[in-house]
């Protein structure tokens, strides 16, 4: 009986090496061989750049004068002041004086009827002048004057969607490399996928779509009740290979800065993780595939190790696939300015995977109530 249960274990333990080797050979090399483009040509397309913000007076004055001073020709950028009782509407009026492509919305606060984002930046969007939506957050800097070109240059094709990227700044807090590391391997996973033709989540520090597709598919309405998903769940319902583009140069990244408390981190991915039940059917098998197989990958190794029981070949396995990471991830690293932390893969991969059932469960099982 021993023996059969160490056998069915240990071939358990192959298929989920199977299904770990497919996801790195089949998905994320494909991003590995991506090549964003170099030369930025002449872009004469109207965009309109939309802030939803709530109490971020400091977030505005220090991040949205680098908005807008961006090197572009033909853009407005539309704050909604969303109910703000700090000092947003007096930094706002400030930079109108100096900005005039700034345009800002203010949301009052309702004794009865209260507004999440969903509804400031359904707002903003009726108010934007422009077909060329680009979304990102009061707490976002962009990383060089051309965001907003290397973005825009997209719609130059079919595409209505553009998956951006968005990392978090470096510094020396505890949580800082873990919250890179796990940035990067989401945005690993959704822009891979993006480039297999199954695009299924984007970001909403750095989006951008067309408002014809926006109100065509009735906006948020379909999970306007839920308090997040206002970037990762559109993408999920309305991205298709034909009309999804993503968009990696260094020039287009925009940055943020990470939580640094555990509370602050546990709560922003409660929040992140309680609208992927809401995925489509074939999006939640495959991320909840890659979770499983990824953290039974780790504790079937560790038994076989424990039980000895073919522990050479079970090690031989874990350095192949190891190796193989390595190989590839350190290129996709490079190109997501993410490159220090591949010595810190080993560890951290097996912290993620037990991360994603975790927080995958607590955010089955609860309720946001709100945004901020």
């Amino acid at each position: 009986m021993e023996t059969i249960i160490q056998n069915v274990l240990f071939i358990l333990f192959q298929l989920c090496f199977i299904v770990q080797l497919y996801y790195l050979v089949s998905n994320h090399s494909r991003l590995a061989r991506y090549k964003p483009m170099e030369q930025l040509p002449e872009v004469l397309i109207p965009v309109s750049v939309i802030i939803s913000a709530r109490n971020e007076a400091k977030n505005l004055q220090e991040n949205l004068p680098f908005i807008l001073q961006q090197n572009y020709s033909d853009f407005e950028v539309v704050v909604i002041n969303d109910c703000s009782y700090d000092a947003s509407d007096v930094v706002l009026e400030d930079m109108q004086r100096l900005y005039p492509q700034l345009k800002v919305v203010t949301i009052t606060e309702h004794d009865r009827f209260k507004t999440g984002k969903k509804f400031a930046l359904t707002l903003g969007i009726k108010a934007a002048k422009n077909e060329y939506l680009l979304f990102t957050d009061a707490d976002c800097k962009p990383a060089s004057v051309n965001w907003i070109a290397r973005m825009a240059v997209n719609f130059s094709t079919q595409a209505q969607i553009v998956l951006g990227y968005s990392p978090y700044y470096k510094t020396g807090n505890f949580l800082n490399p873990f919250t890179r590391f796990e940035t990067l391997k989401t945005g690993i996973n959704y822009l891979s996928s993006a480039l297999t033709g199954d695009p299924y989540m984007g970001i909403g520090r750095n989006l951008a779509y067309t408002k014809t597709l926006f109100f065509s598919q009735k906006g948020f309405a379909s999970h306007m009740h839920v308090i997040s998903g206002d970037d990762d769940l559109f993408v999920n319902q309305h991205a298709t290979a034909d009309n999804t583009i993503i968009e990696i140069h260094p020039d287009a990244f925009v940055y943020t800065s990470a939580k640094t408390t555990l509370t602050s981190w546990y709560r922003q991915k409660k929040r992140h993780m309680g609208v992927g039940k809401l995925y489509k059917n074939k999006h939640r098998h495959m991320l909840s595939f890659d979770a499983i197989s990824g953290s039974l990958f780790y504790i079937l190794l560790i038994l076989c190790l424990i039980f000895k029981y073919e522990p050479l070949l079970a090690l031989g396995l874990f350095a192949f696939r190891l190796i193989l990471q390595l190989i590839i991830y350190s290129k996709i690293l490079k190109k997501l300015g993410g490159k220090d932390l591949i010595w810190y893969l080993p560890f951290f991969d097996i912290i993620y995977y037990m991360y994603l059932n975790v927080f995958g469960l607590i955010g089955t099982l609860l309720k946001t109530t709100q945004w901020k």
